[in-house]
């Protein structure tokens, strides 16, 4: 790096730290507002931004209205209410390259009888973390990007390409960022802010992401010819779906086992020794639970995982397939397919000079050179690379308990999110260029 850059960087770096603790409030700020609610969450947002000198402007839309490319999702699975995206615009001074920072405002539904030993909605800093509902899902990333974007200010350094700080709906496929997408937002590179729930923090950058189809076999029973109460004297002159199940899950097993086989991608295998899995992660019989009784139908719950590169109509071809070849095996065996949500990979190789900017940002930042995670399916950094051809990398602090996974107390380190903050902002003056 040349003697200017170089002092730039320092700048961007003193403003960070000095903006530290102010950072941290902001971020309060968002837990406790929302209380009242995501529009409150927003307006706060929106507010900041118009602060730094952004041009700012939100944007209404319905998911089911946003159509995509290489993706789907059922209306059971989607949001159906009209939502809001937050749009703000840092103009460059000319001849840099732009960015796109997103993160999401919406978190888990909020549940009064929650166990937490601190208050969700407080904010409260306990023995170096910050608590609160929504922190880690993805409140942080929210505020990273506007504090980001105050620190390089702080610096007295203007970005020559535009800054864009987009904080948009994301659960149950609420499609923010595809909205703005598809809207006509573009720029020469992207970022998802979203705290690691892998453990190591600003040192983990996501640069690869897997698709996944998710999707529900309903296999069908058939009840003995008696109206007597019990049914274990008739079993025979029934179709029982449990053990009609265990033949659909044989058959699941089987094209997991020559999907394993045939499909690979050299930093999945490198990472876990396989490129695709197929998950029955739930099986449940639809009947009252009666030992004496058979079950109407087994509703089985299932996932697939594919690396970037294949298609998801294909994967979903190759399921339906098995599925049809089971059921042609076994005239005694009905059963009904719902696919619910299929999403497609995506990556960014690694000598694309957005992963080199983000490995001098978070190097410059954590005194580590930071480390690929390629296991975070159908991760939100598909979205750009894969709607809009825009080249996408997600990173972001130390998080833990997530409320989405059944957790308590979530969390940020309080530590790594400062950290975050300045390593953004680096990756702002790098990227964008500075003056």
């Amino acid at each position: 790096m040349d003697g200017p850059m170089t002092s730039v960087a320092a700048r961007v770096d003193e403003a960070a730290e000095a903006g530290g603790e102010a950072a941290v409030s902001f971020l309060r700020d968002l837990i406790r507002l929302q209380s009242g609610g995501e529009a409150a969450v927003q307006a706060r947002i929106a507010a900041a931004c118009e602060q730094l000198g952004c041009i700012v402007e939100t944007r209404r839309y319905s998911p089911a209205g946003v159509v995509l490319r290489e993706e789907f999702a059922s209306e059971s699975a989607m949001a159906a209410e009209e939502r809001e995206a937050v749009l703000a615009r840092f103009p460059g001074s000319g001849g840099g390259r732009s960015v796109i920072f997103f993160a999401h405002p919406d978190g888990e539904a909020f549940q009064p009888q929650h166990g937490w030993l601190h208050d969700p909605m407080a904010g409260e800093i306990d023995q170096g973390r910050i608590h609160g509902w929504g922190v880690a899902d993805d409140l942080a990333g929210c505020a990273t990007m506007v504090e980001a974007l105050r620190a390089v200010l702080a610096a007295g350094v203007v970005p020559k390409g535009d800054v864009i700080l987009a904080s948009t709906p994301s659960k149950r496929h609420a499609r923010g960022v595809h909205a703005l997408l598809h809207g006509g937002v573009t720029a020469d590179a992207a970022v998802y802010l979203h705290p690691a729930e892998s453990g190591i923090g600003m040192r983990e950058v996501k640069a690869l992401a897997p698709g996944q189809l998710v999707f529900r076999i309903l296999v069908k029973g058939r009840l003995p010819p008696t109206q007597e109460p019990g049914h274990t004297a008739f079993a025979h002159l029934a179709v029982n779906p449990i053990e009609k199940a265990m033949g659909v899950i044989a058959a699941l097993r089987a094209l997991d086992a020559r999907r394993g086989a045939r499909v690979h991608h050299p930093a999945l295998d490198a990472a876990v020794g396989r490129s695709t899995n197929l998950l029955v992660g739930d099986l449940k019989t639809l009947g009252d639970g009666r030992a004496a009784r058979i079950a109407p139908a087994v509703q089985l719950s299932c996932a697939l995982s594919f690396p970037p590169g294949e298609k998801l109509a294909d994967v979903q071809a190759e399921v339906e397939a098995a599925i049809a070849e089971a059921v042609a095996a076994d005239p005694a065996l009905e059963v009904e397919t719902i696919f619910l949500s299929g999403v497609t990979g995506a990556e960014v190789p690694l000598d694309h000079p957005l992963w080199l900017a983000t490995h001098e940002a978070v190097l410059r930042g954590t005194g580590t050179a930071p480390e690929i995670n390629p296991l975070h399916t159908s991760s939100d950094i598909r979205n750009p690379m894969v709607q809009s051809g825009i080249p996408c990398v997600g990173l972001g602090p130390l998080c833990g308990d997530l409320t989405q996974n059944g957790g308590r107390d979530e969390w940020v380190d309080v530590a790594d999110y400062r950290r975050g903050v300045a390593v953004v902002a680096a990756l702002i003056a790098g990227w964008c260029g500075a003056e």
